[in-house]
């Protein structure tokens, strides 16, 4: 799977750890940054694995900040993202079955290492059900379609 990875600079330890993980998992992972610990503006990165996601340049994404909640926001601003964040290996799992969440996020002050790489493979390894789910989404679509 190809994987999009993007972080500010709270998390940048632990995209480090992540992508390692995923890869060795076999996983092919882009980075879209940020690659330094100077402060910077979660906002770009956001949006950056968004429209990776979005374009089909990867299959899904991965966001870190400090919460997870800042770099979600802006990602779910791109048409056609379902970013979700997680803090645990349930929600995870759930956000794909039910939601088909294309990008999870996760904050570095939040979960630790080990914890992350529980959420992050129980969200690569669940699966999308359909049904009454998809029902949900296209309304979800709907709703951003509506420029009001």
């Amino acid at each position: 799977m190809k994987i999009g990875i993007g972080n500010d600079h709270a998390a940048l330890e632990l995209k480090r750890e992540l992508k390692d993980y995923m890869e060795s998992l076999g996983h092919e992972v882009t980075d879209y940054g940020t690659n330094t610990p100077d402060s910077c503006h979660y906002p770009v990165y956001g949006e950056r694995v968004g429209r990776a996601v979005v374009s089909g340049e990867v299959d899904c994404g991965v966001l870190l900040c400090g919460t997870g909640v800042g770099i979600s926001i802006a990602a779910n601003k791109v048409d056609g993202v379902r970013a979700a964040v997680c803090s645990d290996v349930t929600t995870a799992h759930l956000v794909k079955e039910h939601n088909n969440a294309n990008i999870i996020a996760m904050g570095a002050r939040i979960v630790g290492g080990e914890l992350a790489k529980d959420i992050l493979r129980a969200y690569l390894e669940a699966e999308f059900l359909g049904g009454r789910h998809q029902t949900r989404i296209d309304m979800i679509h709907e709703i951003e379609a509506r420029k009001e």
